[in-house]
């Protein structure tokens, strides 16, 4: 059987407790944006709850890629190289909807704005750490990530090349642990109305509007 093709770490690169770092750090700011920043649409309007609606959908979105991806990868992440299924479509799939909820994130607090930043800052921090964990992936596996990374896009699907295998093993416990790590996403719902709140009751001060 040939070896299949995954985009993981493997012991070069940025190391798990860095990247957790970084990914914090984000989270962190996003998070102190929500003390200063609201929607310039007005809550409970037509497109402040249309908004906030896509966003949910994202984040839908995100929840169950990254489960799907944890399908493929999961409990083979280091020692596999796999490219069927969501990894047929990109290199790097559950960063691409990490993005994707990171944008639904944004979107909760109504403004297309905040969507924006939310979900290009997350692509940013992203496609470093892709660029980077790809140069390790390439010492492990040589010709054969070089041909996947040649067929296969980065961060960006390319529809036309997926292809799946017929079965496979699944390993449970890594699919309920990445279910339950994407659904922090959701997280971002009841935080924004509850900052909002506070922001149209006065006790939080405005200091930016996004659109």
């Amino acid at each position: 059987m040939p070896r299949q093709a995954a985009v993981a770490t493997t012991g070069k690169g940025p190391s798990q407790r860095a990247r957790k770092a970084i990914v914090l750090v984000a989270i962190a700011l996003a998070g102190a944006s929500l003390f200063v920043v609201t929607s310039s649409w007005p809550d409970g309007g037509l497109v402040h709850e249309t908004i906030e609606w896509a966003g949910m959908v994202l984040i839908g979105l995100c929840v169950a890629g990254r489960t799907w991806c944890s399908l493929y990868i999961g409990g083979r992440k280091n020692f596999e190289l796999i490219q069927d299924g969501p990894y047929s479509l990109v290199r790097n799939p559950l960063y691409l909807f990490s993005v994707i909820g990171a944008a639904g994130a944004g979107a909760q607090m109504g403004s297309i704005g905040t969507t924006l930043v939310y979900g290009i800052v997350t692509w940013a921090i992203f496609f470093w750490m892709a660029t980077v964990e790809e140069a390790a992936m390439q010492k492990n596996f040589g010709a054969d990530y070089d041909n996947y990374a040649a067929k296969v896009p980065r961060l960006w699907p390319r529809f036309s090349g997926y292809h799946s295998r017929r079965s496979l093993e699944v390993y449970p416990r890594k699919v309920i642990v990445t279910f339950l790590d994407a659904s922090l996403f959701w997280v971002a719902v009841p935080m924004t109305e509850a900052f909002g709140y506070l922001h149209a009751a006065g006790f939080l001060p405005t200091l930016l509007r996004l659109p």
